[in-house]
């Protein structure tokens, strides 16, 4: 997400009409920056926010991102090429981009990109009710200011309710950071000594990190190619298909 903007003493916004009076529905309150929330709190205020607002909830505080600038919106693009391509190769998994998440009773992020293996497949999220509900297995941010919240606050979240893996695009300075859940700790792990990041969660996504940082889409494409066409991806995706065909009673128990 990109920088906060704090909220200075809001009004509370009167229902449709605003003149207030007999005709005006009681309204919740606007939400403040650095307010402590639950998930069903913020997210019924969140609702009834003036369209355009972005908010955030991370471990039980409100974050109130400014609008996405240049930089941010052009690097994101070239994350979700890469992870659409892999997307391509891999049905059972599911991408979204700037969804609302509920992460427990504590936190309501908007993760810049995301993939999920659907409920069918076994996946551990939901999203039958509008939003994302549940942990999903991989996230990535694309952090420009918003450097200090990605890999502060949001990342000890994304840690503490179980987010398997974790990636930042971060800008100025340029850097790929690949974070792998082991024994319930964040651990940064390094690219391969070919320079390629290979996936523990997702068999076949690979990433050469100076491709993203340089926007090189063809060259994106290529290693996830590659890392598609390998035995580990192929027996996921059979996998992903056998647990979605015995849910729908289509296979063997």
């Amino acid at each position: 997400m990109s920088d906060r903007h704090p909220v200075m003493n809001p009004p509370i916004p009167l229902a449709e009409g605003g003149m207030g009076g007999h005709d005006a529905m009681e309204a919740l309150p606007m939400l403040v920056e650095g307010e402590r929330l639950d998930q069903p709190t913020f997210h019924a205020r969140y609702e009834a926010m003036p369209p355009g607002t972005r908010a955030e909830l991370i471990n039980g505080v409100v974050y109130m991102p400014s609008p996405v600038g240049r930089p941010h919106a052009r690097e994101q693009m070239a994350a979700s090429a890469w992870l659409n391509c892999y997307l391509e190769n891999t049905p059972g998994v599911e991408g979204l981009d700037n969804a609302s998440t509920a992460l427990g009773t504590k936190s309501e992020p908007q993760p810049d990109l995301m993939l999920r293996i659907l409920p069918e497949c076994g996946g551990r999220t939901r999203a039958d009710v509008g939003i994302v509900e549940g942990v999903p297995e991989f996230l990535t941010e694309v952090s420009h200011s918003s450097r200090y919240t990605d890999l502060g606050p949001k990342l000890e979240d994304y840690e503490r309710v179980g987010v398997q893996e974790y990636v930042v695009r971060a800008l100025e300075p340029d850097a790929v950071y690949w974070f792998v859940l082991r024994n319930g700790r964040f651990m940064q792990v390094p690219p391969g000594p070919d320079g390629i990041y290979r996936s523990e969660v997702f068999p076949g996504l690979w990433l050469d990190p100076q491709a993203l940082i340089r926007g090189d889409r063809r060259r994106l494409r290529a290693v996830v190619e590659l890392g598609c066409a390998t035995p580990e991806h192929g027996a996921f995706v059979a996998r992903l298909a056998a647990i979605r065909d015995r849910s729908q009673g289509q296979g063997p128990a």
